[in-house]
């Protein structure tokens, strides 16, 4: 993974955003020395954004069990008529 400075990055954008979807690789982008930025390519991005969902989801259906927030198929089923 990369690295360049705000100002880098700003006077060669059209180069980045060119090398970050050659490489596939983020770049990260520092202002006074700390990580304030990534540039990715967009399929990555998106990639990233489903992970987040799933895991979001995961968390969801986790937290339903424990509170014991479910309904047994059964009367979804009996619920939708479909039995």
């Amino acid at each position: 993974m990369g690295e360049l400075t705000v100002s880098q990055a700003r006077e060669n954008l059209a180069e980045l955003i060119d090398s970050t979807q050659r490489s596939g690789e983020p770049v990260v982008l520092t202002r006074h020395g700390r990580p304030v930025a990534v540039v990715l390519d967009h399929a990555h991005f998106e990639q990233l954004v489903a992970a987040a969902d799933e895991a979001s989801d995961r968390k969801a259906l986790a937290q339903a069990r424990a509170d014991g927030d479910t309904v047994p198929w059964e009367q979804v089923k009996a619920d939708l008529g479909l039995l």
